[in-house]
């Protein structure tokens, strides 16, 4: 990163926390990145910002987190610990994933946000004959497109939902039956987390 897309990061970030009034560890740290830039330590300024930018992914991982539904009746939750790039490493982005049990059975939903692997995802909404080809079917649920796979004779399958053009949410389920998942699908609060990201 050259000092100049150091300076510009730094006083955008530091530009929005403060019209915001929300003072934390963030705007510390871009406050130390800023006098350090001033002093000449580049290499400071530019790890610090860095932390910085690895410190809002988690903030924004967490609000993540809390969109994800409640265990329906019958059901028990557990969430995974957090992790800002953590099953998004590889694709990038921001992820938040609960996992669900009754008994023998399994659900996971996941969430996946500004990733560019999403760019490949979208190719399934957007061409029917990809998605169907494999099995999947194209459904509507809680007013939003999903393609959903399932296989009754071994009670698994899985839903994968683009909300927004830049949010992933992914089901997996097994030893369920298609209703559990399109039951958990329609528990999900697509507004509430188009609004935390």
């Amino acid at each position: 990163m050259d000092k100049l897309k150091v300076i510009f990061l730094a006083l955008i970030l530091s530009t929005c926390f403060m019209v915001s009034g929300y003072a934390d560890e963030v705007t510390t740290i871009i406050k130390d990145a800023l006098k350090q830039y001033k002093n000449g330590d580049y290499v400071e300024a530019t790890n610090n910002l860095e932390y910085a930018t690895q410190l809002i992914r988690q903030k924004k991982q967490d609000k993540l987190q809390l969109s994800l539904p409640a265990p329906l009746d019958g059901w028990t939750g557990k969430s995974e610990a957090p992790q800002a790039d953590g099953t998004a490493m590889l694709i990038g982005g921001t992820s938040a994933k609960r996992n669900y049990y009754r008994g023998s059975s399994i659900i996971t939903i996941g969430i996946i946000a500004d990733s560019p692997f999403l760019q490949s995802i979208m190719t399934l909404f957007n061409v029917p004959l990809i998605a169907t080809a494999s099995g999947g079917m194209l459904e509507i649920i809680k007013g939003q497109k999903a393609i959903v796979t399932y296989k009754p004779t071994d009670k698994q399958g899985d839903i994968r939902i683009i909300v927004a053009g830049r949010i992933l949410i992914t089901l997996n389920g097994i030893n369920v039956s298609k209703e559990d998942l399109i039951a958990y699908a329609k528990a999900v609060d697509y507004k509430k987390i188009t609004t935390y990201y």
